[in-house]
């Protein structure tokens, strides 16, 4: 495994992170792994080297977080681990009861804490912006966890750049905790990011750990022109539907194909490598549902691309909407 700064801390990660989405309740999303089939995905990304695990409160509404905690617990000491969760989704009935508000910012700590089974979490992030809650309020909620010892660092989610930078701003006028980490919709097939947000991060020390990497699988190849695929997440998975598919992806996943073919590797990895390689990116969060999918993901850190490879994979790209959180005017947008 390779380690790599998470923006400018000096906080190290691994260059892939895992991300725990995939491990709850089957009632939530019936591709998720249980606890006990999801203990072998642990053990394997510990003994190839990942110490970075990403969560929310609002996966599997806690159980994520349970299950992350019970196996990370188990097989891991506290302090060789970067534990990572998220606060805004809606959590049960009730008014109080998601957004960035100062009390569901800081009952949501307590609450991943007490199922992650830890004392402090490495990276708290909000999932997405709150048009409802003062950002003052957010930013100063989230600089009293820091100062509590109940959080280390701090981040960010899908957003307008405007939006992300507004927030560093207050951060640094108003001698906050700031924003260290964005963990933006980024891959192959969207690339919108690299229009603001990625050159803003780089811009401002901001590490980039992209969700989506593989675009929900698309980009592993396993998804067709019908949008379906053979895996349980593929057959269900509407988000992933909704959003790649075009003429333009299937062109960018044929360069994929091409490519790996030629290195005799999977389409995921080269795919994955091309994050990696992306400016400013420091890890992107891998979800997996099979074992091997995972180990594809390890394998691919030490795939070296040449600039010619890169320019073949970026050329079919096209333009997309935006896609993976609101915009600022409110139109509902599609969010993971």
């Amino acid at each position: 495994m390779q380690y790599a700064k998470l923006g400018r801390t000096g906080l190290t990660v691994s260059r892939i992170c895992l991300g725990c989405m995939s491990y709850g309740s089957k009632k939530w999303r019936d591709w998720v792994l249980t606890v006990d089939e999801s203990r072998e995905h642990f053990a394997a990304a510990l003994e190839a080297g990942i110490n970075f695990f990403d969560t929310a409160n609002v996966y599997s509404l806690g159980v994520s977080e349970e299950i992350t905690g019970r196996w990370l617990g188990e097989m891991a000491k506290r302090e060789d681990i970067v534990l990572a969760t998220k606060v805004h989704g809606q959590m049960a009935t009730g008014p109080n009861r998601s957004g960035l508000s100062r009390k569901h910012i800081l009952e949501s700590c307590d609450a991943s804490l007490r199922r992650l089974k830890m004392d402090y979490i490495d990276l708290y992030q909000i999932h997405r912006f709150d048009f409802t809650t003062p950002l003052e309020e957010t930013l100063e909620a989230l600089d009293s966890l820091v100062r509590a010892g109940k959080v280390r660092y701090l981040g960010a989610s899908s957003m307008a750049a405007w939006q992300f930078h507004k927030a560093l701003n207050l951060q640094a006028q108003n001698g906050w905790h700031r924003f260290v980490a964005m963990q933006n919709h980024y891959n192959l097939v969207y690339r919108e990011e690299e229009r603001e947000m990625n050159p803003l991060c780089i811009d401002q020390g901001v590490g980039l750990i992209p969700w989506s990497p593989l675009a929900r699988g698309f980009l592993a190849g396993n998804r067709n022109a019908q949008k379906s695929g053979d895996t349980a997440r593929a057959k269900s998975d509407d988000f992933a539907k909704s959003m790649y598919f075009s003429e333009a992806d299937f062109e960018v996943l044929s360069e994929v194909e091409k490519l790996a073919k030629a290195r005799g590797v999977t389409p995921s990895q080269i795919a994955c490598a091309w994050i990696l390689y992306a400016p400013g990116v420091t890890a992107p969060i891998i979800g997996a549902t099979k074992i091997k999918h995972l180990k594809e993901a390890i394998d691919a850190v030490d795939i070296k691309l040449s600039a010619e490879e890169i320019a073949a994979l970026e050329k079919p790209y096209r333009p997309h909407p935006i896609l993976g959180h609101q915009q600022p005017d409110g139109r509902r947008m599609r969010a993971h």
